[in-house]
């Protein structure tokens, strides 16, 4: 396994935020990473993230998501993030994408809650975003809800 950063930019290319991880395979447009929390990360909708919290990252070259499985260190489920986002790009050791705001929260039970929306189309004035994001967006969301629905890849799980 190669050792990588992830970077999450904002559509200026600014860094937003970085972290470690490992690339644990690589199938055509599928990339897996395996990654873990090394400090207490508190979020304002997805709460605490503590610390030694594991996550398994599936992101894709050439779909506009991303989903992160996020587990205890002995493996029981906590939840999934998805984050809709720009094709991923790795170059150079470096995984990059820009964050499209839209995100959906998805508990053990597979109840799901999408967030942000708002912030879309806040920062798609405040970035100009092109007008193709939108439908993007809106197709990576509608994708992401029927592959969680379905229990489809990577959903999957018993």
């Amino acid at each position: 396994m190669s050792e990588i950063f992830v970077h999450s930019c904002k559509h200026d290319g600014r860094v937003h935020r970085r972290w470690p991880a490992r690339v644990e395979r690589r199938e055509g447009p599928l990339l897996v990473l395996d990654a873990f929390f090394s400090e207490e990360v508190r979020h304002p909708l997805v709460g605490t993230i503590e610390a030694g919290t594991h996550s398994t990252e599936y992101f894709w070259t050439d779909r506009w998501y991303s989903v992160f499985r996020f587990q205890t260190p002995d493996g029981l489920l906590l939840r999934f993030y998805c984050n809709i986002n720009t094709p991923a790009r790795l170059d150079a050791g470096v995984l990059s994408f820009v964050d499209l705001d839209v995100d959906v929260l998805v508990e053990p039970d597979f109840s799901r809650t999408v967030l942000d929306e708002d912030e879309f189309e806040l920062h798609a004035e405040l970035y100009a975003y092109p007008p193709s994001y939108r439908e993007n967006v809106r197709r990576a969301l509608d994708e992401l809800l029927l592959l969680i629905d379905s229990r489809q890849f990577p959903f999957d799980i018993n």
